[in-house]
């Protein structure tokens, strides 16, 4: 089974099965639903009339909180059952949204720079190659528009178990190829999926490369001091699991551009 339909088939049970990855936004989190989406003030003060796309991002949250906010939403996922969720949500609340079936790195449906944001939670780790994935969503960005996304660190990938002593061992090589063997240590792996290490300069080299100045970058913090080990909120306190990153277009004038950097600022 290839990548595309074994991850389809694996976010299509975690959409039935009741998922955390799965869990639609609630009505309180819709009444503020920038605050809710945009804890760290990366977004404009307003999306209203904003077109956005809802990256790999089926399961009825992000969607739902920009429609909420009054932006024009499409969504694009790999699963039907994940989009099915936004379907069903949005229909209840009344909201219009376009719903797109294909993979991340496969955005052909989609016109050039026709949206102001692309919101992408993290699933880069179940694509091969992130190269084309950042190529598409630099076109499909208006000048300016903004790239808000999160992916796995590749050294929470590289842990493959939990020694005698509560010590995470890193047991798989930084370049390696192919895709992730299962290992004993599952805390940050959707089980089913077919998950890829990709390196740090992969990612954010790519996201530059493919015309997007980094603006901002954290990393989202998921330790607990005194959780019991083997809990993902143990592991935390080691390693950090992800990375979220806020991009931003640059000009498409290549003047322009070559004369503007591409900017991080931790």
């Amino acid at each position: 089974m290839d990548y595309l339909s074994r991850n389809k088939a694996a976010y299509d049970r975690l959409a039935k099965d009741g998922s955390v990855f799965a869990r639609c936004a609630t009505d309180q989190e819709c009444q503020r639903p920038l605050a809710t989406l945009d804890s760290r003030g990366w977004l404009p003060n307003s999306v209203m009339g904003m077109k956005v796309l809802c990256l790999a991002a089926g399961g009825g949250w992000q969607a739902i909180l920009y429609a909420a906010a009054g932006a024009e939403v499409t969504v694009v996922d790999l699963s039907p059952e994940m989009l099915a969720l936004d379907h069903r949500e949005a229909k209840r609340r009344g909201y219009s949204l376009r719903l797109l079936e294909t993979s991340m790195d496969d955005l052909n449906e989609l016109a050039d720079e026709v949206f102001d944001i692309v919101h992408h939670p993290v699933s880069t780790c179940y694509v091969p190659e992130v190269a084309p994935v950042f190529a598409e969503i630099g076109r499909v960005l208006k000048p300016g528009g903004i790239y808000i996304s999160q992916h796995k660190q590749p050294i929470s990938l590289q842990i493959t178990e939990r020694d005698s002593q509560d010590r995470y061992i890193i047991g798989l090589e930084y370049y390696r190829q192919g895709p992730l063997p299962r290992v004993e240590d599952q805390s940050y792996r959707e089980p089913g999926a077919m998950e890829y290490l990709h390196r740090t300069e992969e990612i954010l080299g790519g996201i530059c490369e493919a015309g997007m100045s980094i603006e901002a970058f954290c990393e989202p913090k998921r330790a607990v001091k005194n959780a019991t080990p083997g809990d993902f909120r143990h592991r935390g306190n080691y390693v950090s699991p992800y990375f979220r990153i806020k991009a931003r277009k640059q000009d498409s004038d290549p003047q322009i551009r070559s004369a503007t950097p591409n900017i991080w600022t931790p």
